[in-house]
């Protein structure tokens, strides 16, 4: 990353010849496409450009009311589009499938008031774990896609963890899988979203169990068996010490998350 009179900035391929020597900002803010998310302070928008989709993320300044609000909270407040490049980042260096980063760019010295953007290759050919569960739920799939996928999800979710990534959105709808997995028997796993991403020299034990109580809780419907829930379970701790009660809280926060949702009562599997 280089600094830039105040802009921190990343160009990549098409960017770094289309804006190299121009305003960053006024580039980005011109582009027009389809909004997928309008919130206060961030638009999410599709574009395209010769032939080929992207997404940007515009962040504008939170507010010192906004960053009050989480930090009474006791939550880390997300001031801008950093957080995401930096977690696409570390899971670049650690081999985990993340969104292709092409252009970000970051200006002000307020966190109150910072403006950046992000923008990522479209990701195609996948749809989200969570279809591909409901998909599984009215027709099981071969022994080895399923387990495939337990093993591939369990992987992806310790090296984010252990490396001292947490997603703080953890769902099975931000990891997505290849459409053709039936056919080709691949298994690996896209990691998206990283908004909200948090990352420290090693991640707090209570947001170990919120990730993990979002792949529980979102997978609860998907017709998996007990064992399905040991496999994965062991898969994951060989990737370091855990302790004895992380588990049984993880289950705890899951059946909450779905009686929070649903109103009702989950039916584990057996």
């Amino acid at each position: 990353m280089m600094k830039m009179n105040e802009t921190n900035c990343i160009l990549r391929a098409p960017f770094t010849a289309l804006w190299k020597g121009r305003d960053l900002f006024a580039e980005a803010f011109a582009l027009k496409g389809e909004v997928f998310r309008l919130v206060k302070n961030r638009k999410t928008l599709r574009f395209a450009l010769d032939g080929k989709n992207y997404f940007i993320k515009i962040h504008t300044g939170v507010g010192w009311k906004e960053i009050f609000k989480n930090l009474f909270q006791f939550k880390k407040p997300v001031l801008g589009a950093e957080n995401e490049v930096n977690a696409i980042a570390l899971l670049e260096k650690l081999g985990v499938h993340t969104m292709t980063l092409r252009a970000y760019a970051s200006r002000g010295n307020c966190p109150a008031t910072r403006e950046s953007f992000l923008i990522t290759d479209e990701v195609t050919g996948r749809i989200t774990l969570e279809d591909a569960a409901k998909l599984h739920a009215k027709e099981p799939f071969p022994h080895k896609i399923r387990t495939g996928f337990i093993r591939s999800l369990a992987e992806t979710t310790a090296k984010m963890h252990f490396a001292g990534l947490n997603h703080r959105d953890c769902y099975l709808c931000h990891f997505m899988a290849r459409e053709d997995f039936l056919i080709s028997g691949n298994t690996d796993l896209l990691v998206m979203d990283l908004h909200r991403a948090e990352i420290r020299n090693e991640i707090p034990r209570r947001m170990r169990v919120k990730d993990l109580a979002g792949i529980f809780f979102s997978s609860m419907e998907a017709g998996l068996s007990r064992r399905d829930a040991l496999r994965f379970m062991a898969i994951y701790s060989r990737f370091g010490k855990l302790d004895k009660n992380l588990w049984s809280d993880v289950l705890k926060t899951a059946v909450k998350l779905f009686r929070k949702e649903f109103g009702k009562d989950p039916v584990l599997p057996e």
